[in-house]
């Protein structure tokens, strides 16, 4: 069973990473960010008196640095560093950091405790909070990896103000993934926020409630042997169409890969288990205004059906997904022919 995880979204960010930090009487702390949050997000809070002195780590940005190389160095330095059983390793990044560095504090002396201080919408409302830790390895997303909760997941709107629009859009996709296997009133709510002028304030209620709807799956199967698998919906197709930009040195953000991936499932829902065509076709013109949509042909069919055969979640030779019957009605360990796929791509071809 999974240590209880806290997650706040914070008023006083400061305050509660003193309280945080506090509750854990650890001898030492490291401080773990990357290139841009130690620019532009550890300025606000490095006059912490529970920082001070605390050793400070920083990698390369990007998710095409979380990798075994980047987790080795971590390790290296917390080993040369005096880091023991009772260090404690603050993750202050948005997803990518607070994955590395999950999984990095889950692996280190077979454990150390850490907090998550989530300073991007997408690290906020996926990879900060439910327990998942990893890393990428061998091309494949976050192939290596454990599942092990932060002991606090600290969130502060203000830090959201430093993204650029694709990258509140990116986190938003998530957003729209809770609120598809949540509820049609929650659906309406998503479907109703403004992506060309954010409200901050209307974000914070939303990301609350999406928050919430994913602590309530991942409390029922910490581990993702059953209803868990909701939170994979639209990640499929989302996963290949992210690791395909890379190899085709044409990176997209995680949150648009998931949007696509979201079309595609969405549409085999459609056709396997008669979603409505209606929210297929919401969905579809909110990508378009908001997202555009991604850039291959069916020369590139083999090589994107080759990358769902290696997701992680598949448990046999067929290609798992979980899909929807209707807004909120869950449909888990679904399974799609080669054509049935190949469809599906011809479908988000015709835009």
């Amino acid at each position: 069973m999974m240590n209880q995880q806290q997650t706040k979204i914070c008023k006083d960010i400061k305050s509660d990473i003193q309280k945080a930090v506090g509750n854990q009487e650890a001898s030492n702390i490291f401080l773990l960010t990357d290139d841009h949050t130690n620019i532009f997000c550890y300025p606000l809070i490095s006059n912490l008196a529970c920082l001070n002195g605390c050793h400070m780590i920083t990698i390369p940005s990007g998710d095409e640095n979380k990798n075994i190389e980047s987790a080795v160095k971590i390790w290296q330095y917390l080993s040369e560093h005096g880091a023991n059983r009772k260090s404690l390793l603050i993750n202050l990044g948005g997803g990518m950091i607070t994955d590395i560095g999950g999984f990095v504090a889950s692996t280190f002396k077979r454990g150390i405790p850490y907090i998550n201080i989530s300073t991007t919408l997408l690290g906020a409302v996926d990879a900060a909070t439910g327990g998942k830790t990893g890393i990428n390895f061998l091309g494949l997303k976050n192939e290596i990896g454990v599942f092990n909760p932060a002991s606090h997941v600290l969130i502060d709107i203000e830090f959201f103000k430093t993204q650029d629009i694709q990258n509140i859009r990116s986190g938003f996709a998530e957003m729209v993934k809770h609120a598809l296997i949540d509820s049609r009133d929650e659906w309406q709510k998503v479907l109703a926020f403004n992506l060309e002028e954010v409200n901050f304030d209307e974000l914070r209620t939303l990301l609350e409630r999406s928050i919430r709807i994913k602590e309530k799956i991942v409390e029922q199967d910490p581990h993702e042997q059953n209803i868990r698998k909701a939170l994979n919906l639209g990640h499929t197709f989302g996963h290949a169409f992210e690791t395909f930009s890379y190899r085709v040195n044409r990176p997209v953000l995680h949150g648009y890969a998931v949007m696509w991936g979201l079309l595609c499932e969405l549409y085999l829902a459609y056709v396997k288990l008669n979603f409505p065509k209606e929210d297929l076709l919401k969905l579809k013109y909110m990508i378009k205004a908001s997202y555009g949509m991604f850039s291959f042909d069916c020369k590139d069919y083999d090589a994107l059906y080759e990358l769902m055969m290696h997701d992680k979640k598949n448990e046999s030779k067929e290609i798992n997904f979980t899909l929807l019957s209707d807004i909120g009605e869950i449909q888990i360990n679904q399974t799609a022919s080669k054509e049935e796929i190949f469809e599906t791509l011809d479908f988000f071809l015709m835009g």
